[in-house]
């Protein structure tokens, strides 16, 4: 992400002392700071409605989002609905493409492969997972690395691993730009990231060691992950597991990022146990309201971005690399 960047208030670190022997928790003399994602994303969605006004001016027409479901999943129309709500707030002609769950696979690779031709169409997002008789080959194979702006193609992953231009998943880049927006310092620090998929676990792994992180994955083959989570400074948890993280696990003073989305008697919850690790963290992203919008935010950056690389022939177009400039 580019452009200028306001001053955020950085995390401040204030003394620590013990609450009891009984809770064995070390804790702040006040609670965690609560890095909420809605200031961040509101920067970039107006910095997103300036692009799309000049890259109207420039070209005629507004660059489009297609959001693809196959099948009806109530939590994915629920995501989609938001997706498409933040398109209209900046101005980016967007709708959702539902096709039926019996959908064969190589009828699925026409209809991407139609999205692909459509010169207004910049991106495309497909919900996850698709139904078993679909291969998730027949989407990555598909799909035109140039309009994949939730980074899920291969030729994007290893753009972006080796230093070259492409696209990462919306969801890993939101979870680093939030404590840097904030003013939370990255270099050197240890970290430990909670889940290994490709879509959170594995390229926030990638951006923290472009921010200079040590950095350690997590999973659930780890042998003893309290003992890895008590070595953080940073914890990125991914996993889906309501309760995962106790604030008792914590390092005093760490970050937490807490990606995971899980439903808990009717409510929404992260990975994190929220009030445990308000006592011990520096700072932590709440759920909702912390990654999520931002994540949002992110995907129309991509899709500006790929819509101005698509009218520049961009060498992605053509399966090929352009190194990524420094930040």
């Amino acid at each position: 992400m580019t452009g200028a960047r306001p001053v955020a208030a950085p995390i401040r670190f204030p003394r620590l002392h013990v609450v009891g022997e009984a809770e064995d928790v070390l804790r702040y003399d006040e609670p965690a700071r609560v890095l909420d994602g809605r200031p961040l994303a509101a920067e970039i969605k107006g910095r997103v409605r300036r692009q799309v006004s000049a890259f109207r001016r420039r070209y005629g027409f507004a660059p489009a989002l297609t959001a693809v479901m196959v099948g009806h999943d109530a939590a994915s129309s629920v995501y989609v609905q938001q997706i498409l709500r933040s398109c209209a707030s900046v101005g980016i002609p967007s709708r959702a493409l539902e096709l039926p769950r019996s959908i064969s696979a190589d009828e699925f690779r026409s209809r991407i492969a139609e999205l692909n031709g459509d010169r207004e169409v910049a991106g495309v997002i497909v919900q996850q997972p698709l139904p078993r008789h679909i291969p998730l080959s027949a989407l990555t194979d598909t799909i035109m690395p140039a309009k994949d702006i939730d980074g899920i193609h291969p030729l994007n992953t290893g753009l972006m691993t080796l230093g070259y231009e492409g696209f990462l998943p919306a969801c890993a880049e939101a979870a680093v730009e939030i404590p840097k927006f904030y003013g939370y310092p990255l270099e050197g620090k240890r970290a430990v990231v909670i889940g290994r998929s490709n879509v959170v676990g594995k390229p926030v792994q990638l951006l923290l060691v472009r921010e200079h992180c040590t950095v350690t994955i997590c999973h659930r083959r780890t042998r003893d992950l309290a003992a890895e989570i008590a070595r953080a400074e940073i914890v990125v948890s991914a996993a889906g597991a309501p309760g995962l993280v106790r604030g008792n696990m914590l390092h005093p003073g760490a970050l937490v990022v807490d990606v995971g989305i899980n439903v808990v008697k009717g409510r929404i919850v992260g990975d994190v146990e929220f009030d445990s690790a308000l006592r011990v963290a520096a700072a932590i992203t709440p759920v909702p309201g912390g990654v999520g919008p931002v994540t949002n935010a992110v995907l129309l950056e991509h899709l500006v971005r790929a819509a101005r690389w698509q009218q520049t022939d961009h060498p992605l177009i053509a399966g090929r690399a352009r190194k990524r400039r420094a930040a």
